[in-house]
């Protein structure tokens, strides 16, 4: 697939250095290994419309996981992560994949989950793999769990020599596999932003056709950072956090309209008069599912302001943008969380920051910012020098990001 190409980034520099002490740790060999690298994404709308059916825009940026890979004639899958060393090496047998809801808490489960999903879709996997995995996608926020997804659902296959018909099917499976088997109510944002990212580009996704549109940004566009402000929080599984909650009030919503409005999703609310019709009928009996309406019902008009000032280059108007949703994400989905906002408030004021959000499922993990370049250094200050002091609990762990756009699937070298 055109997407599988070799494009070397800063990041990757000694990564196979990295990958083979781990392989050492693990007792597995690199000889006649590749490596796959899968990236992070950074969502510019609609948050959480996924599951709400709005159009979707977003760039896959430079924080990754690697993974060193080759198949097995043991039928295994055998699989050591840098990241959870205390999980010791994943070896469990292709016939004897755990059913969902038994597989350990940890993250064995997603490539038990791939091959679960693999199998309960017909293919056949007569190979195993040994794999050594290292990431440094902040953990919340730029979907750490769907990069992983996405470079193990893939390297699984092309190790058994399968053909999937579809990239879009490539996206189907990687939801399915958190869906059916982790047991998250994601959507395919994520999915869909880190597959189809390049370099460069924003990746506009229309659900009426599922098709893929790579958006330049424009030539007048000024110098301009993408940077994720990490809280050093822990967030919980989506099926664990208030993105379950919310999924489900968007549901809710939902069912109330269907009858008489014939609404399939909160994202079929595109008209003024509709929007204000559901309102009037539903804003005293179920005011909380009608905030959650107004917040995708303004995201979407918002949307295609963004996507016009993406292509010009008017970086302003698409962090202006960026904030606006990022209050509807706070007052009116309410999905953030209090260290995300921190970080919000303490970035907002600092001249050149364009825009700041929290980013992802929420309650924890990382909010976003758009930084003219000449103030990246000022925002790193001022987070350093504010965020400890109203979270001293997380003082050793928050981190910034400064991250640029890049393809989302890289096949980085060949067999050794």
């Amino acid at each position: 697939m055109k997407h599988f190409q070799e494009q070397p980034s800063d990041n990757d520099a000694g990564i196979r250095q990295v990958l083979s002490g781990l392989a050492a740790k693990a007792g597995l060999s690199l000889v006649g290994t590749m490596i796959r690298r899968s990236s992070s994404r950074f969502c510019l709308g609609v948050e959480h419309g996924d599951y709400n059916g709005t159009e979707l825009f977003g760039v896959g940026t430079d924080r990754f996981i690697w993974m060193a890979f080759k198949p097995n004639d043991l039928g295994r899958l055998r699989l050591f992560s840098g990241n959870f060393e205390q999980d010791g090496l994943i070896d469990v047998a292709l016939d004897s994949i755990p059913e969902p809801g038994t597989a350990p808490d940890s993250w064995a489960r997603f490539p038990l989950g791939v091959a679960w999903i693999l199998k309960k879709k017909g293919y056949d996997l007569n190979k195993g793999i040994d794999a050594v995995l290292h990431g440094n996608i902040p953990g919340g926020g730029m979907s750490r769990s769907a990069s992983l997804t996405l470079n193990l659902l893939i390297s699984l296959a092309e190790v058994n020599c399968i053909e999937f018909p579809s990239e879009m099917g490539i996206v189907d499976l990687a939801q399915a596999v958190e869906n059916e088997y982790i047991g998250s109510p994601c959507g395919n944002l994520d999915q869909i932003m880190i597959l189809f990212a390049r370099k460069g580009m924003g990746t506009h996704y229309n659900p009426a056709d599922r098709s893929i549109r790579h958006v330049p940004l424009g030539e007048e566009a000024p110098d301009f950072r993408i940077m994720s402000l990490d809280t050093g929080t822990i967030r919980p599984g989506l099926e664990k956090s208030t993105y379950k909650i919310r999924h489900t009030e968007c549901g809710e919503m939902v069912d109330l309209c269907a009858e008489p409005f014939g609404i399939k999703t909160l994202g079929d609310v595109r008209s003024e008069e509709l929007f204000r019709t559901i309102l009037a009928k539903f804003g005293d009996s179920h005011p909380h599912l009608c905030k959650r309406l107004d917040y995708i019902y303004h995201a979407q008009q918002r949307f295609g302001r963004m996507l016009k000032a993406w292509q010009k280059g008017n970086v302003e108007e698409v962090g202006a943008i960026f904030r606006a949703d990022g209050l509807g994400l706070r007052d009116d989905y309410q999905i953030s969380g209090r260290e995300l906002e921190t970080m919000c408030d303490i970035v907002r004021t600092i001249p050149g920051v364009l825009g700041e959000r929290m980013l992802g499922g929420g309650d924890r993990g990382a909010s976003g910012a758009l930084v003219l370049s000449e103030s990246e250094a000022a925002v790193r200050t001022a987070v350093e020098t504010a965020y400890p002091r109203s979270h001293p609990e997380y003082a050793g762990n928050y981190a910034v990001h400064s991250c640029r756009m890049v393809d989302g699937i890289t096949l980085l070298q060949d067999r050794e």
